[in-house]
């Protein structure tokens, strides 16, 4: 294909509560849409899931509306006709930026899709026709609100529950929810909050049954990860720092993982998540999708993805209505613990555009 239109939209959507993770509060997720528009005159969509300030990953949001429309659009430009599937070598000279990078090749693919009247499900190789979901509760205020919120959560239908936790928010809070859900899947994420030396604090969290611990050191840490896994019983799952199949590769070799939590943006799309799924399954290691407040449209293409048969525990999937009060796309709505992975061609959504409209902030269009 060719493009003939890009379109860079940041939105402001607010959250229906504050997130608070270990490296800061939302209260809104600022969002950059990509739409594309191939010589057929198909329109593609997809977002970019870095967050408006360098917290979570070095990338944010105006450093890759930047990247995109410096680098990535002219090097498509030149490349002339292409594949959706040659995107990431098209834009490999380019370091980094793996979320730039995914959310123009999942548009790109979009498109593509819809021209060959495909599901972006049935293109990855899904299996399942609904996922199991999950939800990630942040850091509360104290040990009454965090119930308060778990118990929201549980009478929903969640089928796994995930704390944030941070030192000084990790044992008390995990201990309080065990003991009201003594048989729920219950995991923690850390994001990166604790050092070498908690090893033996950690190894406290072994008495709760715990499905895992979501990125406890450094996403850098790698050999740390691998004693931090000496340490304690629960099992590693590795999230910051997996970039590509390459970490990937060298984190389980290294043993520094059992468990590899898959972001699609994180990783430079959904193509490269594929070849990670297809090394975790030959290597036994269970995967599962992590999520990043997605709208709907990053959302239907995660369901893609996370119904994929490597993908064995619930993932961060949550119904639209967990983050957002209204959501740019027709919202995804839970069934008995699971939302079903959408079938129409390419990601199988498509954004409200009056909506969309109400809560954008900025706009470029590059022809």
């Amino acid at each position: 294909m060719k493009l003939t239109e890009v379109e860079l939209r940041v939105i402001e959507l607010p959250l229906v509560r504050p997130f608070r993770t270990s490296f800061g509060t939302q209260s809104s997720r600022q969002v950059l849409m990509v739409k594309v528009i191939n010589e057929n005159g198909t329109i593609g969509w997809a977002e970019c899931v870095a967050m408006s300030e360098p917290l979570y990953s070095p990338e944010y949001t105006h450093a890759c509306i930047d990247l995109i429309k410096r680098f990535l659009i002219p090097a498509l430009n030149s490349a002339g006709d292409f594949k959706a599937e040659e995107v990431a070598t098209i834009l490999k000279p380019f370091l980094g930026g793996q979320m730039a990078k995914a959310s123009l090749e999942t548009a790109i693919l979009d498109a593509q899709l819809r021209d060959q009247k495909m599901s972006l499900a049935k293109y990855l190789g899904a299996t399942k026709n609904k996922v199991e979901c999950g939800v990630s509760v942040g850091i509360a205020n104290n040990l009454e609100s965090l119930a308060e919120e778990v118990k929201s959560y549980v009478d929903a239908g969640y089928r796994r529950i995930k704390l944030k936790i941070e030192p000084g928010w990790d044992i008390n809070a995990v201990k309080s929810i065990r003991q009201i859900y003594p048989e729920i899947p219950l995991q923690v994420d850390a994001n990166q909050a604790y050092t070498r030396d908690d090893g033996k604090h950690l190894a406290q969290l072994d008495d709760f049954n715990l499905l895992l611990i979501e990125q406890p050191l450094d996403e850098h840490d790698i050999l740390g990860h691998a004693l931090l896994a000496k340490e304690v019983k629960t099992p590693i799952c590795l999230d910051e720092s997996i970039i590509s199949l390459q970490s990937a590769q060298d984190a389980l070799a290294l043993k520094a993982t059992t468990v590899i939590n898959i972001k699609p943006g994180r990783v430079g799309g959904y193509l490269e998540s594929v070849k990670i799924h297809d090394l975790c399954v030959e290597n036994r290691v269970p995967v599962w999708c992590g999520g990043m407040l997605e709208t709907g449209i990053g959302r239907a293409a995660n369901l893609a993805l996370a119904a994929l048969p490597g993908f064995t525990l619930p993932g961060d999937t949550s119904a639209s209505a967990r983050y957002f009060k209204q959501d740019v796309t027709t919202p995804f709505v839970m069934d008995d613990g699971y939302l079903t992975v959408p079938t129409g061609d390419g990601i199988g959504v498509t954004p409200d555009l009056d909506f969309l409209d109400s809560i954008t902030r900025s706009k470029e269009v590059i022809r």
